[in-house]
């Protein structure tokens, strides 16, 4: 290859190589950002992000347990036209 064609391709090769480069560091920056707000909320919230695994373990319980008491308190003649309905 000629030496002129060859610097071409390196410096094209260079410029695509920046723009991957700036591309990537404007998403790290992004997810960054993300990241940030997303620990916020959760701090508003009370929740510790080690703890995000049993967090959602205690609600799914807490979800069921509450439509347990929602089916329990349901008259079981409403349940059934209800269902009939559906």
């Amino acid at each position: 290859m000629e030496p002129e064609r060859e610097i071409e391709r390196l410096q094209r090769d260079l410029e695509r190589a920046k723009n991957l480069r700036i591309r990537a560091e404007t998403q790290l920056e992004h997810l960054e950002q993300e990241e940030r707000s997303l620990l916020q909320e959760l701090a508003e919230l009370g929740v510790d992000p080690e703890g995000l695994d049993t967090e959602v373990e205690r609600l799914d319980r807490e979800i069921e347990r509450l439509l347990t008491e929602a089916r329990r308190l349901i008259p079981a003649d409403l349940a059934a036209e209800t269902e009939e309905a559906g």
